[in-house]
């Protein structure tokens, strides 16, 4: 199915995304009070990470893991009593051995490496919201594997202007070069460029036009700094030099300051139209949960196997693409 996505939807990048199944007891597997974005808040639920092939006009969810909390691997439990517990839950949920405690974003880094080794796909660049950036490591990883990536992060997110340059110790010591001033954070480096450094966007087309608005264009005010991130985890070169990257940020017409950011290690030539129609790309996720579970029934499971719920998502996401195919072919006699 990813395989028939890759020439019928001509992805331009992958999406990695979470969505909450909202559920009623304890049996279902993997289920536990957690954060889910469906719900706004911590609930009884399952979650579901998923990576999607997408571009303005198509998506397919192709990829899915069910995320297995703390509270279902016994190896994270040190009570024998509560371990015990939570394998017999296993057992009778049919979580397999293998499947433990993993972040999400490990969990979304698995699923890219079974698409692109295992199945052959190509390679795509990876866009995430927020809740992935927190896991600086996941922005390594993804760079490791040889991906551009545009992941969205907090304006607080420290950094260093591209032109800071470290210094070696003053009295001749062997070391490693060091930064001579604290890093900033990616809300002052965007306010010192100024609303003069400020481009308007237009990224898509929308559906809502209005008198002001004919052509229901999507647009905003964008600019586009190299910065270099500032993390403590970052290698940095013998030097002691960080990695330089773009940093994305919208700041609307309306607004006092700057709304979003995103860091991206796309190429240095990539034009800010391109890293916005990217970044906003994201859009085709919530289409697509909102398809599944509102058309589809991805929602709909009511078994307690973790096979079956794995199986139920691949024939809701089969409708999605058959749904995603009718929308493509012009002879198709409505809408689907």
């Amino acid at each position: 199915m990813a395989r028939w996505a890759v020439s019928v939807v001509d992805p331009a990048a992958y999406v990695v995304d979470d969505t909450g199944f909202p559920k009623d007891g304890a049996a279902s597997p993997c289920v536990a009070r957690q954060y889910s974005g469906t719900l706004g808040k911590v609930g009884n639920c399952q979650i579901g990470v998923s990576v999607q092939m997408v571009t303005d006009t198509a998506s397919l969810a192709a990829n899915w893991r069910l995320f297995c909390p703390a509270s279902w691997d016994e190896a994270t439990v040190t009570d024998a009593a509560k371990a015990a517990a939570v394998r017999a839950r296993r057992t009778d949920a049919g979580v397999p051995e293998q499947v433990r405690h993993r972040e999400k974003w490990r969990l979304a880094l698995d699923m890219i490496d079974q698409m692109i080794g295992d199945w052959g796909l190509p390679k795509l660049p990876v866009v995430a919201d927020s809740g992935y950036e927190d896991a600086t490591a996941f922005r390594l990883g993804l760079a490791k594997r040889g991906l551009s990536y545009i992941v969205e992060v907090d304006g607080a997110t420290s950094a260093q202007p591209h032109d800071a340059t470290p210094q070696l110790p003053a009295d001749g010591r062997p070391g490693r070069g060091a930064y001579p001033d604290k890093p900033a954070n990616l809300r002052e480096l965007a306010m010192a460029a100024g609303q003069q450094a400020l481009r308007t966007i237009t990224w898509r087309t929308g559906t809502k036009s209005t008198a002001s608005n004919p052509t229901a264009a999507m647009r905003s005010r964008f600019l586009a700094l190299r910065v270099r991130p500032a993390n403590r985890d970052i290698p940095r070169t013998v030097a002691g030099t960080l990695p330089e990257q773009w940093l994305i940020v919208e700041w609307p017409p309306d607004a006092n300051e700057p709304t979003k950011y995103w860091l991206s290690n796309m190429d240095t030539r990539t034009p800010l139209k391109t890293l916005v129609r990217l970044a906003k790309i994201r859009w085709r996720v919530e289409h697509d949960y909102r398809e599944l579970k509102t058309g589809l029934g991805i929602d709909h499971f009511e078994g307690r196997s973790y096979v079956g719920w794995h199986r139920h998502v691949t024939l809701a996401v089969l409708a999605q693409a058959l749904c995603t195919l009718l929308r493509l072919d012009p002879k198709a006699p409505a809408p689907a």
